[in-house]
């Protein structure tokens, strides 16, 4: 069963995968099949479903397609369909398909139909390493062939997808080879490689797809030529051929180096230095040959008084060749019998046989040479060897040894002046030159200031730093040297003392946080002086910008602000402007307003730092808001807020008129006695103003439509609306008295009121009085303004009169049923009113322990 196992697997595997291809070819061979190109914009018709199903019509998911209800056509969305997204892993001849799921017909079907995404050419082919190298040996043959492993890749399909290669720069050396099945690269050697001729090439190895607009991509082939042994060695032009040294050269001296080239390189161009089996056994004893260097040397100390010439015949050898060789001839002179020698008389300052010379000095003589020997040497002479800046000059058979220029101890601050002696001896042989050195030290002066790298400094430093801190550490240098070479820093005298730098390391550093609410940037002077006399200095410039950290919370200009504002005022009015600043800079000191703790009609413009309105005003439900703003900046990591009290009182404008209370009724009543006394108070008028101030202050006066016709009994306080009796009632008074009062307030512009009648009946009897309808008012309809103490309760007999009243008590009637609904609807509005204002004192007591974290200024 285990090896079974496998077989059954790969059956199930099978019929998988056909029962998909099954799946697929359904749906390609349906009716509704469509294909759309990536990367459209948007608006692109696709396709309808108008011809396969009946309205109406739903796309499931309209991410990348939406579809018309009505037509069944859909079209692109703003969100582009990248093939390459939608099908990752398909092979470049697969088609990518993407199954869309709609709803359609009266009966809601729901159908599955599938969408060809169409590939354009938006992948430009792709090199995963920009450089590729390859090896190859210079003796390889032309012709072969070396498989190139990084190859392009082109996520497109199609020709899109398909790659060409070219290769430039390759000087006709090499040459590409693609096998179009198989898709290998190889690069092909065209001709005979050589490295010793070159050894590097560099080519361009450029992948091109096959789409309408191609795209091409580009890496760097660089190809190494590796050395093999095919250079043998040969003795270059400038190894000696002949040398001469003195008869009494000392043991080890370098007599001559031969020196052998091999163009190969590496172990193939290892060459090995031997003396010839046919040298002579003389030149075996005196000489040696260093194998790897070439160098021949003295075996030992020559004390020759003759003079002798010796051939020695140098090989050189390496692997698979026949060794080179070249020839040097060795002439050996006569040792000299006497040395020349030179006594030397200073001028200047020395010490043991040393000149001392400060620098900058004109050119001076420093002392006098003169060659001491015996008589066997002639024509001898006295020469500086090398450039230097000095010179002999001969004179009555001596030297004067001189500067040639002023010297400069930071340039050289000592010379060895070598000096030749040249002569021959009386069997007129050259005997070998003799050197003698001289040693010059040049003493230094203070000559160099100090020399900082640059004039300015600039750097940034977080304010609130920690003190002590180093900042930024400064140097300069001087020429000079000792004491005249050593500096020391200090500050200007006029920067702050909080400012520091050490005046050996120039190590800069602050004593105390910086602030840069108080100081943005500071300039600093650093000095530099040396040790010299006089002391040398020079100046450097330090700027310290100090960067902004959110230390500042938003300050408010006062912790409590009051506002005053008319009650009448529109939405969105000004309320009051709020000023709040934050030091600190950048988004550190943006601020930004909220309302917080408030449930007020109110909102903070931001933009203008003002606090407006959101809704009408009522003074009579609301006249005074209390509120609190909240302050916060943008700072990071940790925003930093403030809160200000705001108190807004809502003043009053005459938006209320006067509201009767007594009499409840125009039809009312009230019997007086004829016997009533003058001054007695007969009724009361009471009537309130839910405005304040003059608003609310009411006046009471009597109108008569004629006051030169009739003098009432009556009068009304104009300030209490008591109404009294103003003289004793006679005979002619009894009888009804109507008495029309205005109830006006005192409110500017333009005062409100109302008016009331006030029935009065004058008789013995105590009877209930009541009046069946109201009385009519007969007068101008501009009562306010002229107030009159005449009755107008004048019987009227007339037929337009009556007509008149009649018209008049239907209107009392009206206001009489509309007055008593309001002052129902007032009373409960008031004690709607208390209640809400108990509960706003309790609440306006209460002290908010902690803001919340956010508010919103719609709150």
């Amino acid at each position: 069963m285990g090896h079974g196992t496998p077989d059954t697997m790969n059956w199930a595997g099978l019929l998988q995968n056909l029962l998909l291809v099954v799946h697929v070819g359904q749906i390609l061979c349906g009716p509704a099949l469509f294909s759309v190109r990536e990367e459209l914009e948007p608006g692109v018709l696709v396709g309808s479903l108008s011809k396969h199903f009946p309205p109406p019509y739903q796309l499931l998911t309209q991410e990348y397609l939406w579809m018309d209800e009505n037509t069944g056509y859909f079209y692109t969305t703003e969100q582009r369909m990248d093939r390459e997204a939608f099908c990752p892993k398909e092979t470049k001849a697969e088609e990518c398909i993407i199954l869309l799921n709609a709803v359609v017909g009266p009966s809601g079907d729901l159908i599955q139909f599938p969408v060809i995404i169409e590939d354009i050419n938006d992948n430009a082919p792709h090199f995963e390493n920009r450089e590729i190298h390859l090896r190859v040996s210079e003796d390889v043959a032309v012709g072969t062939s070396f498989l190139l492993d990084d190859q392009a890749q082109d996520r497109d399909a199609g020709h899109n997808g398909e790659l060409q290669y070219q290769l430039k720069g390759s000087a006709e050396v090499f040459s590409l080879k693609v096998d179009e099945e198989s898709l290998l690269i190889t690069l092909v050697v065209k001709t005979a490689l050589d490295r010793e001729t070159r050894d590097r090439y560099h080519m361009e190895l450029v992948a091109t797809d096959g789409g309408t607009d191609p795209l091409s991509a580009t890496a760097t082939l660089i190809i190494t030529v590796t050395d093999v042994d095919d250079n043998c060695p040969s003795f270059s032009s400038d190894s000696p051929r002949n040398v001469t040294i003195p008869g009494d050269s000392p043991k080890n001296m370098v007599v001559a180096q031969v020196r052998a080239v091999d163009l190969d390189t590496g172990p193939n161009a290892a060459i090995v230095y031997s003396l010839s089996p046919k040298v002579s056994e003389r030149a075996k004893k005196l000489f040696s040959l260093d194998s790897l260097t070439g160098h021949i040397r003295l075996t030992q100390d020559l004390q020759s008084d003759n003079s002798e010439e010796l051939v020695l015949k140098v090989l050189a050898s390496s692997h698979h060749c026949p060794p080179a060789d070249t020839q040097v001839t060795v002439s050996m002179l006569p040792k000299a019998n006497q040395e020349l020698t030179i006594k030397i008389r200073f001028i200047v300052e020395h010490q043991n046989q040393t000149v001392v010379l400060p620098e900058n000095q004109p050119p001076t003589v420093l002392a006098v040479l003169e060659l001491e020997g015996d008589s066997s040497f002639k024509d001898s002479s006295l020469a500086i060897e090398g450039e230097v800046p000095f010179t002999l000059s001969p004179q009555n058979g001596k030297y004067l040894l001189s500067t040639s220029k002023a010297l400069d101890y930071e340039m050289k601050s000592e010379h060895n002046i070598t000096v030749l002696v040249n002569g021959k001896t009386a069997e007129e042989s050259v005997i070998t030159p003799s050197r003698h050195v001289i040693r010059v030290e040049v003493e230094d002066i203070n000559d160099n200031a100090p020399q900082f790298p640059q004039s300015e400094y600039r750097l940034e430093v977080d304010e609130n730093n920690q003190p002590g801190l180093p900042l930024f550490q400064v140097s300069a240098s001087d020429a000079d040297s000792g004491y005249n070479g050593r500096v020391t820093y200090s500050l200007d005298k006029y920067i702050s003392s909080i400012f520091n730098i050490d005046s050996v390391t120039g190590q800069l550093s602050v004593s105390a946080p910086l602030d840069r609410e108080q100081a943005g940037v500071h300039k600093l002077t650093v000095l530099a002086r040396d040790s010299g006399s006089p002391p040398l200095e020079s100046v450097a410039t330090i700027f310290i910008r100090v960067l902004d950290r959110n230390d500042n919370a938003p300050v408010f200009s006062t912790t409590h602000f009051i506002f005053f504002i008319p009650e009448n005022v529109p939405p969105f009015a000004q309320v009051g402007r709020v000023e709040v600043k934050d030091p600190d800079e950048g988004e550190n000191g943006n601020t930004e307003l909220h309302v917080v703790n408030s449930s007020g009609p109110f909102v903070v413009d931001n933009a203008q730092g003002m606090l407006r309105t959101t809704t009408n005003l009522d003074r009579e439900t609301e006249d005074r808001y209390e509120l609190y703003l909240l302050a916060r900046d943008h700072g990071q990591p940790v925003a930093l807020t403030s809160t200000a009290r705001v108190t807004i009182f809502v003043e009053d404008i005459n938006d209320n008129q006067p509201k009767v209370i007594l009499p409840s009724s125009n039809s009312s009543c009230v019997t007086i006695s004829p016997g009533t006394l003058a001054g007695t108070l007969v009724t009361k008028i009471y009537a309130i103003d839910e405005d304040s101030g003059l608003n609310s202050e009411m006046t009471y006066s009597i109108v008569t439509p004629k006051p030169s016709q009739y003098n009432s009994p009556f009068h009304i306080d104009s300030r209490s609306g008591n109404i009294t009796l103003n003289q004793q009632l006679q005979g002619k008074d009894l009888g009804m008295h109507h008495l029309f009062i205005v109830v006006r307030d005192g409110g500017k512009p333009a005062p409100l009121y109302t008016t009331v009648w006030v029935n009065l009946l004058v008789n013995d009897s105590a009877e209930p009085c009541h009046l069946d309808r109201a009385p009519t008012w007969t007068g101008t309809p501009v009562v306010v303004q002229s107030p009159s103490k005449a009755s107008i309760c004048e019987a009227e007999t007339t037929r337009s009169a009556q007509v008149t009243m009649l018209i008049g008590l239907g209107m009392m009637l009206v206001s009489t049923c509309i007055l008593v609904g309001t002052v129902v609807f007032y009373l409960k509005q008031r004690r709607r009113r208390l209640q809400e204002k108990k509960k706003k004192y309790t609440e306006e007591n209460e002290i908010p322990l902690r803001l919340k974290d956010k508010y919103y200024s719609d709150e």
